[in-house]
């Protein structure tokens, strides 16, 4: 893990990241983590997992694994 976060803090700029990113990662993978941060988002804005889980048209064992997901995100940061 530490190899990855030193090649992505190398990175000067969004585009260089994204190329980065885009080298690294398929068009799935790239989506996948976007609709995480889509979770998150809805999540921290109070939204309910199963309106989360309809409006991005995913299951809802996708929402309670963000769920969970940030949950433990949000631990960590607070220790």
């Amino acid at each position: 893990m530490q190899d990855l976060i030193k090649f992505l803090r190398e990175t000067d700029n969004d585009m260089a990241l994204e190329h980065k990113l885009a080298a690294l990662l398929t068009p799935n993978e790239i989506n996948e983590m976007q609709r995480r941060l889509q979770i998150f988002a809805l999540l921290k804005a109070g939204k309910p997992q199963r309106d989360i889980a309809k409006q991005l048209g995913v299951g809802i064992a996708t929402v309670t694994r963000g769920s969970r997901a940030l949950q433990e995100l949000e631990k960590k940061q607070d220790d």
